[in-house]
């Protein structure tokens, strides 16, 4: 990796939304140094003069399927649901992905530098999503963060993909009983191995464990207000510390309920009809009043379900809602860096942080506004003739 510095970037401080003339110096995928000026020390720095346009730190989408459902494929490349049991805790995204789908050439191009992704929403229990960069061509090399979360399912979803054959669950009951079992057998497992009584590892089990314990987030895929206090309920029933609510068309109806309990929201994804029931409160309006009510909202798009250069454009919609320009940067960035635990690395213009970063030939959130840089990990990625 080289050395990069911006020069007369035009940032946006993400507490204040004061914009800041800035220089930007970059070292081994780093941002070693942010300042008012910044003189070109190195004879091997590469200098880049942004001209006073917008530069903000990469746009981070906290829910995505982004590479293990493929676009352009047909079934083949989808893989986001093993459907053959309800009940699979063990499986990882990270096995299913392919940095080859053309979708992650969108991303990079639309400005979004880090994704969490994985299996879907038809099973209980679906497995283990990670937290992975854009650029990349073995996957193994783009992670930041595997595994990043348990993905449960409550509501409509796995009911159709196993009630409507007869197979359990086929009600909510069903499904929240499918989890608990899970849990419950964890929870007697990680006694038996404290007192050193297990000879055989359990895979299932074992992919629980550093959920109960605090380690991994208990990612939620629920849209309904019903479903999400379930959802609430099994986390304080088996004291999970770490919930993150994945859609919440409805959190709105329960956002004091969210709020009390410090529990973020993973919004959207926006732009999609309201083809089943639990959709039929999808409003516009509900990051707005997710965000009035202290609610720490992150703005996903559940791509493909919403393609992953949508990402910017589901932000604008909020905007024109009411919710301000600097709320919607922080439901791109900040918050969903700290939904992911990698606030300590993404997520600003930061000395110490990744330097994932991009350039806008506007206003950012102006739809007329282009990226005409992308920046990862210090290398430029993408840059529009």
């Amino acid at each position: 990796m080289g050395v990069l510095l911006l020069r007369n970037c035009l940032t946006i401080d993400p507490e204040t939304g004061e914009n800041q003339l800035r220089d930007i110096l970059i070292e081994n995928g780093i941002i070693s140094h942010i300042s008012e000026s910044i003189e070109n020390h190195s004879s091997t720095c590469q200098v880049y003069e942004i001209g006073e346009r917008y530069v903000l730190p990469g746009l981070i989408d906290c829910h995505t399927h982004l590479g293990i459902i493929e676009e352009a494929t047909g079934k083949i490349g989808v893989d986001n649901n093993e459907t053959s049991d309800s009940v699979t805790p063990h499986l990882r995204g990270l096995d299913a992905i392919n940095p080859q789908d053309i979708a992650f050439i969108d991303a990079i191009r639309a400005g979004v530098t880090t994704v969490m992704t994985g299996p879907g929403s038809d099973n209980a229990v679906g497995g283990l999503n990670l937290v992975i960069k854009t650029h990349g061509t073995i996957i193994d090399q783009m992670i930041v963060r595997s595994p990043a979360g348990l993905k449960i399912s409550l509501g409509e979803n796995p009911m159709s993909a196993y009630g409507s054959h007869g197979k359990c669950p086929v009600t909510r009951m069903g499904i929240t009983g499918l989890i608990r079992d899970l849990f419950m057998r964890t929870q007697d497992y990680m006694e038996l191995k404290k007192m050193g009584k297990i000879h055989n590892r359990d895979i299932r089990l074992e992919a629980v464990i550093p959920v109960l314990n605090g380690e991994l987030s208990l990612r939620a895929h629920a849209h309904r207000a019903d479903d999400i206090v379930t959802a609430v309920r099994i986390a304080e029933e088996f004291k999970i510390k770490k919930l993150v609510i994945e859609h919440g068309t409805e959190a709105h109806l329960v956002a004091d309920y969210l709020v009390q309990r410090n529990i973020p929201v993973a919004f959207g994804p926006m732009l999609t009809p309201r083809i089943k029931m639990e959709l039929k409160g999808r409003n516009y309006n509900s990051v707005l009043k997710l965000t009035k009510a202290g609610i720490k909202v992150s703005l996903i798009s559940d791509h493909p379900y919403n393609s992953i250069d949508q990402l910017r454009t589901v932000a604008g919609l909020a905007i024109s809602e009411g919710l301000s320009p600097l709320d919607a940067l922080k439901c791109l960035t900040v918050h969903p860096s700290q939904v992911l635990d990698c606030d300590h690395r993404l997520g600003r213009l930061k000395e110490g942080y990744d330097a994932d970063i991009i350039v806008f030939n506007g206003v950012p959130f102006d739809t007329m506004s282009k990226v005409v840089m992308t920046i990862i990990n210090g290398e430029v990625v993408y840059q529009k003739d």
